[in-house]
């Protein structure tokens, strides 16, 4: 039985994919079309996956007049349709993969990137149980400035940042109720929110799943619904890396773990140190770090976050429990290990980001990786390797990778490459001001 079955009420859908920097794209469909869309699927061009961020055409992508700008069959994913609550009238979306005519996967599609490295644990027996924790602004951009919203509560805005505090969370306690009722309806599973480091800065906890695509499709959709519950309550929500300059920027941290086919955590033994597993995951993730950084700050404005003692790593490196590292093995039951990896923004695409971990995490488990010493102390002030300290070297690391090519297929690559140097060329014609505005509530 379909979800629509139940919900008579709903007047529309919606269907859609996510392109190469998350946004998505598709159709808004009357309800007497549903049941077919969700049997068939439906059609469009699969240059539509491979837009910049302004939603423009790639000049020089194949994709486009090279092939005729030729349809792809959009299925619909296992997750079936979810509610909108944020919007005015019931409503749904249908999450949506591309395939080519005769039923390849698209390799161009971000979804089926993280498939692919899914099924490469599944061939050896295991499985990656995965966590985002999503940062976020609450933002009053109705004026030339941006700034902090008033509470609802007392109508006065928050004075500075209140890390951890009760008290900013209940002056936006209707706001969560509503965010957190929706993350029920949807499927999303919601954990803690935080008051975070910046003014007007949250955060909120996706628990582990035994499923990395559903923990990327709930951040995807958990950024969707971020952003139109806000816009209910009069403001913007901001995924950006950093919308002010002068507070700490929006992180997306993921944990992870694998299992065994007998549900062991593969990760762990009787020891602090944890098991070898562990240790080339580690390694694979450090050594991804400088040629996948450009799927961890994939925007013009994402190498603002990126600066020493900001609580955003730069130096290149992991640590038990330390939250200056880039690579964090947090503290707790031995039974419990896991990774955080630290490195990426707010602004990532979820299905690429998740991707690009696991995958470098992998390669470290097959070429049996060693990690180097872990460091103790603030990492800012030690001599490390760094992250590609701009866009256009993490444009350039990405290009001339191997491992990337080990995780990503060349399409992929080569399309999120002309992607990127699109973007770039524009951006640097914007304003502050613009730049602000074209990333405020987009990414």
């Amino acid at each position: 039985m379909s979800w629509l079955d139940d919900h008579p009420e709903v007047r529309n859908v919606r269907c859609g994919a996510a392109d190469l920097n998350g946004q998505a794209r598709g159709k808004r469909v009357p309800r007497r079309f549903a049941d077919k869309l969700e049997k068939e699927g439906t059609r469009f061009p699969l240059s539509v996956l491979n837009l910049d961020i302004w939603g423009e055409d790639i000049d020089d992508s194949p994709l486009v007049f090279e092939s005729g700008d030729a349809d792809g069959v959009l299925l619909p994913t296992e997750r079936g349709y979810v509610p909108m609550p944020w919007l005015s009238s019931p409503s749904a979306i249908l999450p949506l993969w591309s395939f080519h005519e005769d039923g390849t996967p698209f390799g161009g599609d971000p979804r089926h990137a993280l498939a692919s490295v899914v099924a490469r644990y599944a061939e050896r027996g295991l499985t990656p149980v995965v966590a985002t924790e999503m940062e976020f602004y609450l933002v009053d951009d109705s004026g030339r400035d941006i700034r902090q919203p008033k509470s609802p509560r007392s109508g006065k805005r928050r004075a500075g940042a209140e890390v951890l505090s009760l008290r900013a969370l209940d002056s936006f306690d209707q706001f969560f109720n509503e965010l957190y009722d929706a993350c029920d309806i949807m499927d999303i599973p919601a954990e803690a929110a935080i008051s975070e480091g910046g003014i007007g800065q949250f955060e909120d906890n996706l628990e582990h799943v035994p499923d990395a695509l559903k923990a990327a499709d709930d951040a995807w959709l958990f950024k969707m619904l971020v952003r139109g519950t806000a816009r209910n309550h009069g403001m913007a929500a901001s995924f950006m890396a950093k919308p002010y300059p002068d507070y700490a920027g929006n992180g997306l941290h993921m944990h992870f773990s694998v299992i065994d086919n007998q549900g062991n955590n593969v990760f762990a033994n009787d020891t602090h140190d944890g098991s070898t597993l562990l240790h080339n995951a580690i390694a694979g993730c450090i050594a991804g770090i400088p040629d996948l950084a450009l799927i961890f700050a994939p925007h013009g404005n994402s190498f603002e976050r990126l600066v020493p003692g900001s609580h955003a790593p730069t130096g290149i490196c992991w640590a038990y429990d330390n939250r200056t590292a880039s690579v964090r093995v947090p503290g707790g039951s031995f039974k419990a290990r896991r990774i955080e990896h630290r490195v990426a923004g707010g602004d990532v695409n979820p299905y690429l980001f998740i991707a690009a971990v696991l995958g470098s995490a992998l390669v470290g488990i097959e070429d049996n990786l060693t990690p180097p010493d872990p460091i103790i102390g603030n990492a800012y002030t030690q001599k490390l390797p760094q992250v590609p300290h701009s866009w256009g070297a993490a444009i350039d690391a990405f290009e001339a990778s191997v491992l990337a090519r080990r995780i990503f297929n060349d399409e992929l690559v080569v399309n999120l490459i002309r992607t990127k140097r699109q973007e770039m060329h524009y951006f640097q014609e914007l304003s502050p001001e613009e730049q602000l505005e074209l990333y405020l509530d987009t990414v």
